[in-house]
């Protein structure tokens, strides 16, 4: 009978989109099941070997009960599936699977893929969270981050104790191919992300409106979700031409073939942006902010440029300064990240640290 691995995140999504390789690579020796919320990727993830049992999960609740409703419920699943190791993804997830598997002493290893507004704000909420993270990550065999930032921030708090340093999720780089570099009448710019205004989007589309008024071939493309505040702007700019709203789309390698440049002028507190880390493995040049998460990705004036978080005009002068470039010049940026992220971010990498932790586990 082959033992058992339990993967904790927040929605199928995210599991789908950056760790079906990990999850595909533990399927070949364990039985892998997942809980999570369902928010259309579990077959994906039943194709990558996994058994999914979607939860009823707030993401941004506070309610008190209902959270230790979730820790019981973490526990009860635990009990019954009785795992190797738990690996757990995402704030909530992290806290009461913690605190499930610590109370049952289940090895367990927990992925900080960013902070969460909630501590990154400060205030009432981060007084709350910090010793809830500190209660849930007590007991864990590994703490991963995915930027020095974050790991400083819970290291000085005594917030953990056994740590480690990954490249974010990493990059598939048999995915996320090199594309050839576009040619021809216009430069086409792509912000992939939510449409949400810690991505950045107020600032992407201060610089389109600027930018095309004085450069009518540059092209201003949009792919995401669209949170409510922002569907009748998105309309109006794409109606008058001033930007190109996709929605959301699935063929993100399809974009950045068609497009010469990423936008990415995000101040969300994220781990590791990996939208950038495809856009450069695609051989495409990044522009970026100084932020925790994106700015690891981007070496200033190598594979893009570097702007100030929350600064329209100095993501209009970066724009600017790009389109001033030469093709050649363009194309060499996008080359120079592909090197950066095969160097530095490649997916194995991470693969590679979560076997060894699973093969360290004992109970």
């Amino acid at each position: 009978m082959r033992e058992k691995i339990l993967i904790v995140s927040n929605v199928t999504a995210g599991l789908a989109s950056f760790r079906s390789e990990l999850i595909e690579t533990l399927s070949k020796n364990y039985d892998v099941i997942v809980l999570a919320s369902d928010n259309g990727r579990k077959d994906k993830l039943e194709a990558c070997g996994a058994k999914v049992f979607p939860v009823e999960m707030e993401r941004h609740g506070t309610n008190p009960l209902k959270e230790m409703k979730l820790v019981s419920y973490y526990k009860k699943q635990m009990r019954e599936i009785n795992p190797r190791i738990v690996l757990t993804y995402t704030i909530k997830p992290n806290i009461y699977a913690g605190m499930a598997a610590a109370s049952l002493d289940i090895p367990y290893v927990a992925n900080v893929t960013g902070l969460g507004p909630a501590i990154e704000n400060g205030g009432l909420l981060q007084k709350i969270t910090v010793p809830l993270y500190r209660y849930g990550l007590r007991k864990a065999q590994k703490v991963f981050f995915q930027n020095t930032s974050n790991r400083d921030f819970m290291v000085e708090r005594k917030m953990v104790k056994n740590y480690d340093l990954l490249p974010g999720s990493g990059v598939n780089l048999d995915k996320f191919t090199v594309q050839p570099y576009p040619q021809g009448d216009t430069v086409d710019f792509v912000f992939i992300s939510r449409v949400v205004k810690e991505k950045g989007i107020d600032q992407y589309l201060d610089a389109a409106k600027t930018i095309r008024a004085k450069y009518p071939e540059a092209k201003f493309h949009i792919c995401g979700d669209c949170e409510g505040e922002y569907e009748a702007v998105l309309q109006e700019l794409n109606n008058n031409g001033t930007i190109i709203y996709h929605g959301r789309i699935d063929d993100i390698v399809g974009m950045h073939r068609q497009c010469s440049c990423t936008v990415h002028p995000s101040f969300y507190p994220e781990g590791m942006s990996n939208v950038l880390l495809e856009s450069c493995a695609c051989g495409r040049p990044i522009i970026t902010t100084d932020r925790p998460g994106c700015k690891e990705i981007v070496d200033d004036g190598v594979n893009g440029f570097v702007v100030k978080q929350r600064d329209s005009q100095d993501l209009i002068d970066k724009i600017e300064k790009f389109l001033t470039l030469s093709w050649e010049e363009r194309k060499a940026m996008g080359l120079a990240g592909r090197t950066k992220v095969e160097r530095e971010f490649d997916r194995n990498i991470v693969i590679k640290k979560y076997l060894e932790e699973i093969k360290n586990a004992s109970r």
